[in-house]
């Protein structure tokens, strides 16, 4: 596999990660609003629910394709996708935080 397709899948997992984020995020900002004030034992449950839902979905997209490349016999495309994968959401991070800096 050629270093810019990895590159390419690498970028293409970050930015699915981050929309999924994007998503959760603004449920979590706008929870309220949808589905009202809830203090009921419900609450914590979905909430838990949805953090284990998380993980999965952004494990899949962070590690899914590298272990695949790994398990067929491409281990040093999978651990530099990996590293490109972590790099890519290092600056997607680091993007966002600058964004808030209050300068």
């Amino acid at each position: 596999m050629k270093n810019s397709k990895i590159f390419l899948w690498s970028i293409v997992n970050s930015l699915g990660a981050f929309i999924y984020i994007l998503a959760v995020a603004w449920l979590m900002f706008n929870g309220e609003n949808l589905f009202g004030k809830t203090d009921t034992f419900w609450t914590p449950v979905a909430i838990l629910l949805l953090f284990v839902l998380s993980a999965t979905v952004v494990g899949a997209l962070v590690l899914g394709r590298p272990i695949y490349l790994y398990l067929n016999s491409f281990k040093k495309e999978a651990v530099k996708l990996l590293i490109y994968t972590i790099g890519c959401l290092f600056y997607i991070t680091f993007l966002i935080f600058l964004t808030r800096l209050q300068i």
